[in-house]
């Protein structure tokens, strides 16, 4: 009998899959609202890309207390999926798209299309660390954002 090509089944990825019910992390302390936005062809021929409003470098916006837990809550207002990305440190997945999940760590979760993701993190890495889209053209058209301890 002759091989047949099977079409695997067509299932949106999920982060969730791998996460537990409830976290045993302390509670975020402070929640960063992040809302992503472009503008189509506003970089010439490109998208510019926006954090809350504007493109990098955000000077003084996202200052951190060393110690603290942190949410970031990422909102999506764009067609394209983000993969976010933040430097020196590690955070655990809370809620993906509204369902919640806990102990998956990672440094870079994929946002959704018009889609909203919560992470948790300590801010334990004193020093600049750099938030950005993992899409190396969304990176160099102003989608990054500087985060500092104060």
């Amino acid at each position: 009998r002759q091989p047949q090509w099977v079409d695997p089944p067509q299932a949106p990825w999920d982060y969730t899959l791998f996460g537990i019910a409830n976290s045993s992390s302390p509670a975020p302390e402070k929640t960063i609202e992040l809302i992503f936005e472009k503008m189509p062809g506003a970089a010439g021929k490109f998208n510019l890309w926006l954090v809350n409003g504007k493109p990098y470098p955000h000077e003084r916006e996202f200052v951190l207390d060393r110690g603290t837990r942190y949410r970031l809550v990422m909102r999506n207002r764009t067609d394209d999926a983000h993969p976010m990305h933040l430097h020196r440190h590690l955070w655990e997945l809370a809620e993906i798209n509204g369902k919640k999940t806990a102990g998956i760590i990672k440094d870079t979760v994929v946002v959704p299309y018009f889609g909203r993701v919560m992470v948790d993190f300590t801010a334990d890495h004193p020093g600049l660390a750099l938030f950005h889209c993992h899409i190396q053209q969304h990176m160099d058209y102003g989608f990054k954002a500087l985060f500092r301890y104060g």
